[in-house]
């Protein structure tokens, strides 16, 4: 069994910044790639962005420039260093992992609850 707990969300006015977090918590398993995805009210959920077990990073356009991700594997945990932020960042940011559990060879999709960013003057 394996948890998300994602830290970090808030308000913050245009121009600033906020540093999202994410944990996997459990036994037993393996974490591959990590990312993050957003959902403005009355939109899908977009991704945003994905940092590999080998730290290769890709970003979606909305984010390239602004956004940095990252990780610790030694605490399995991805981060999200969102700067310059804008009102169209304003989203429930939702943490994604590629994990394997136990003896089953093939990675799965975890997600957290997710967390609010509000960035409003």
């Amino acid at each position: 069994q394996v948890q998300l707990v994602e830290s970090g969300g808030g308000l913050v006015q245009p121009g600033g910044s906020l540093r999202l977090s994410c944990a996997a918590s459990g036994s037993s398993f393996s974490v591959y790639a990590m990312g993050w995805h957003r959902q403005a009210p009355g939109k899908q959920r977009e991704w945003v962005a994905t940092i590999t077990s080998g730290g290769t990073t890709a970003y979606a356009d909305s984010a390239k420039g602004r956004f940095t991700i990252s990780r610790d594997n030694a605490k399995n945990t991805v981060y999200l260093q969102m700067n310059m932020l804008k009102p169209e960042d304003t989203a429930v940011y939702y943490c994604k992992s590629q994990i394997v559990i136990g003896p089953l060879p093939q990675p799965k999709d975890y997600w957290g609850q997710g967390t609010q960013v509000t960035v409003s003057s």
